[in-house]
């Protein structure tokens, strides 16, 4: 008897440590990221350090995707309006760095939303943050010169300490994505565990 309800008590709490999500997969442990320097849209350094304070949603894509890419941040745009979560940002990454400008960054995300943060750098510094998130990323060329880039399209969830704590992969349902960042909220402002400063 005394087993079978300790065991109740240390399910209930792991309930309590982390949110379900209908849509995502929350993870069982906050990942931390490496250090890194990129270029934001307005043409000024963008590191680690402004990934902190408030949670965001980070896409890597670049500006001559024909699909994948203007559809999630259009999602994405809908989702932050829905959510409602305090301060959540969406960084979207350029994986095209030869094309992707900050300018051009800064034109095509405010399309979308007008508060969405760009980032872009050499390629060097791409493949590290690339490396870092797990993203797979290929360049393919095209009759006649041009190319496109082939990529990951998963969608992270980062807390206000700007760790990894959730991942959303397509199809994505914009509603179900919503209700899943009002659920996190509590973690996402607390550091990514329950009860945390």
């Amino acid at each position: 008897m005394v087993a079978a309800f300790a065991g109740f008590w240390a399910a209930r709490q792991l309930d309590r440590e982390s949110p379900r999500l209908a849509s995502g997969t929350w993870l069982p442990v906050p990942q931390a990221i490496t250090p890194f320097t990129l270029t934001g849209a307005d043409g000024r350094p963008f590191t680690l350090a402004d990934l902190r304070g408030a949670p965001t949603l980070v896409f890597f894509g670049f500006t001559h995707c024909p699909d994948v890419c203007p559809t999630t941040l259009l999602q994405l745009a809908q989702v932050r309006r829905q959510a409602d979560v305090p301060g959540l940002r969406v960084l979207f990454v350029s994986v095209d760095p030869q094309r992707d400008t900050p300018a051009l960054l800064a034109a095509y995300l405010h399309a979308f939303d007008r508060s969405f943060l760009g980032a872009t750098g050499d390629m060097a510094q791409l493949a590290a943050v690339q490396k870092d998130f797990g993203v797979a990323v290929s360049r393919v060329e095209l009759p006649g010169g041009d190319y496109t880039m082939d990529h990951s399209a998963t969608v992270f969830l980062l807390d206000a300490g700007a760790r990894r704590v959730a991942v959303f992969s397509p199809p994505f349902d914009t509603a179900a994505f919503s209700a899943d960042l009002r659920s996190a909220a509590p973690w996402l402002k607390r550091g990514g565990t329950a009860g945390s400063s």
